[in-house]
């Protein structure tokens, strides 16, 4: 995870201060309702010893954070993370909603609401934190499938009905090696019986420790004729503070040789051509490429060179915007696979439409995309990073067929 300055960190607790005492204000409201005062009081004590603990525990966190045991500090930091999402959230739409019912009522209405107002407001609040809580307890280990059917002018008929299993963004270290969680998601992906399956990238949140006894679960992914992998922006350790070069690299190096024990061939700038009676496509991986602040370790013209002449082409490239920049228009690559975005674990989804705030940052941030004959699909990814829970965006298994139209 990003470290944040003792400056940006006070600035964000100094916000939860102005909500809490915006939101205490309206509570003072609500609670005249209540005739007993020894359960206003209560109410009132319970608001603020979570209030001043939660802030106080966010400051002693940033403040002992280099102390810390590594495995320690992510634990620590996602729960201070959900508890401050599913306070803040909520009352900021409850300050919101009253505010504008009550000023409302009193510009139009010469009579006060004692009952619809305050209780409206109360909901406004009750329910964003019911919605969150689900997401951070339940919905971020609901695994979907996605199933798309794509069809190519210039498929080999020997890899005609290929079938792909697309995951991303495991981001093990919020697992907190809960391996029964993952296998779930490792039966699902079986029972699609896949041909290939293609991994693009952040298999960790930073750290090689994180990898520790899930090559057991990894072990059980099965695919007929392969599983390849490429590395993401977090695989990198980019995020981490350490002791010099060697030792970030010795990170990755572990990282990379967890690949070969669960039997992912990793492709690093690379290409892998499979052939199937007398017929070829190429399996092209890259590293990660992105814009800034993500660094760009990716080489696409490295990565083609001993594909060139094999005109069906799989591109794994972490970061969707790789697509537009260097893919399309400028090379042959039929189809390719991302992650990265996570769908911002928070979004909309009914039928066909799908909406989520990162669509405002990357152009193709989940789902199926066409330009002319060329596809591009971004997973929104199997973990989650940051925000311990997902809204509306659950965990992405995607299973994909090919076909020929010929």
């Amino acid at each position: 995870m990003r470290s944040y300055s003792l400056f940006t960190i006070l600035l964000l607790c100094a916000a939860v201060l102005l909500v809490d005492v915006l939101s205490f204000y309206w509570l003072q409201n609500i609670t005249k309702l209540i005739s007993s005062s020894f359960l206003k009081n209560s109410i009132f004590i319970l608001f603020w010893c979570f209030s001043i603990g939660l802030i106080s525990a966010i400051i002693v966190l940033k403040v002992t954070l280099d102390d810390i045991n590594p495995q320690r500090k992510h634990l620590l930091i996602s729960s201070l993370y959900g508890l401050t999402v599913s306070s803040f959230i909520p009352k900021i739409l409850f300050v919101i909603v009253i505010s504008v019912l009550f000023f409302g009522n009193y510009m139009f209405s010469e009579n006060q609401s004692l009952v619809v107002i305050p209780l409206v407001g109360l909901l406004s609040g009750v329910l964003p934190f019911l919605a969150i809580s689900y997401g951070i307890f339940r919905a971020v280990y609901r695994f979907k499938i996605y199933k798309h059917k794509l069809y190519f002018d210039h498929l080999p008929e020997a890899f005609a009905g290929l079938k792909i299993v697309h995951i991303s963004d495991l981001h093990l270290g919020g697992f907190n090696k809960r391996y029964k969680v993952l296998k779930k998601a490792v039966n699902l992906i079986n029972d699609l019986h896949a041909d290939y399956i293609f991994f693009t990238g952040d298999l960790v949140n930073n750290y090689a420790w994180e990898l520790v006894g899930w090559d057991k679960v990894f072990n059980q992914l099965l695919a007929k004729k392969g599983k390849y992998a490429v590395l993401g922006n977090h695989d990198y350790g980019d995020y981490s503070k350490w002791n010099n070069n060697e030792e970030k690299e010795e990170n990755l190096n572990q990282i990379k040789h967890f690949y070969k024990e669960v039997d992912f061939k990793l492709l690093l700038n690379s290409s892998e051509i499979v052939e199937s009676e007398g017929e070829a496509i190429a399996i092209v991986g890259v590293e990660n490429w992105g814009k800034p602040p993500f660094k760009q370790y990716g080489n696409l013209t490295e990565a083609l060179k001993s594909a060139l002449h094999i005109p069906f082409k799989i591109l794994l490239s972490h970061d969707p915007t790789h697509w537009n920049e260097e893919v399309i228009e400028d090379t042959t690559i039929a189809l390719t696979l991302s992650g990265h975005t996570h769908g911002m674990q928070l979004g909309l989804n009914y039928k066909n439409m799908t909406w989520s705030p990162i669509k405002y940052k990357y152009k193709h941030w989940a789902g199926l995309y066409k330009h002319n004959q060329q596809y591009l699909h971004v997973n929104r990814g199997l973990g989650w990073i940051g925000f311990p829970g997902r809204l509306g965006m659950r965990p992405e298994i995607t299973y994909l067929e090919l076909h020929s139209n010929q």
